[in-house]
């Protein structure tokens, strides 16, 4: 019976000489995890493709190094989710306006959040959120829709917990300007 190797073991193998078989193993683990992780916040199946495959691809060319800071589904997490971010923001407004309320209609069991989003779709609320920047919104995607701490958040989105609290404050501050 062949042993199964860690992650850390599969990307440092990756790293070293781009050892195909380790690829392989890591897309195996984690693509399907990536895939249904991206699927939650973004409702085209195509883009979320694309994304999970660049994110393998930049692990592949070397273009992101695992520094075996924390697990690698956090590490995959960051990458994909920044390269979702990145891609969204060249869809233009109106096309993560579609992304985000099309998220909320695909979901089985909407969160008391999500309702109250999906039926104001057309109204403040919706072109409010639109107006926030792709930064501030995946805050609040993680903090108020996912329900994730603010440190949970930081590890999720890859950035300080400082920076998530601020980020917040931000958002909860352009939308109550933009709302009164």
């Amino acid at each position: 019976m062949r042993e199964t190797r860690s992650d850390g073991e599969l990307l440092r193998a990756i790293a070293a000489d781009t050892d195909r078989r380790a690829f392989e193993e890591l897309y195996r683990r984690y693509a399907p995890w990536l895939t249904a992780r991206l699927r939650g916040r973004c409702a085209d199946a195509g883009v979320v493709d694309d994304v999970v495959q660049e994110t393998f691809l930049a692990i592949w060319r070397g273009t992101a190094s695992y520094r075996e800071e924390g697990d690698a589904a956090g590490w995959l997490w960051r990458i994909g989710s920044r390269r979702l971010i990145d891609t969204l923001r060249g869809d233009g407004a109106r096309g993560r306006l579609r992304q985000t309320l099309a998220r909320f209609r695909h979901r089985h069991e909407a969160s008391a959040e999500e309702r109250v989003l999906a039926g104001v779709e057309h109204g403040d609320l919706a072109g409010a959120l639109i107006r926030l920047s792709p930064e501030l919104r995946a805050v609040l995607q993680a903090t108020v829709i996912d329900g994730l701490t603010t440190r949970e958040a930081a590890v999720l989105l890859g950035i300080p917990p400082g920076t998530v609290k601020t980020r917040a404050l931000r958002a909860r501050k352009q939308l109550r300007e933009e709302l009164a």
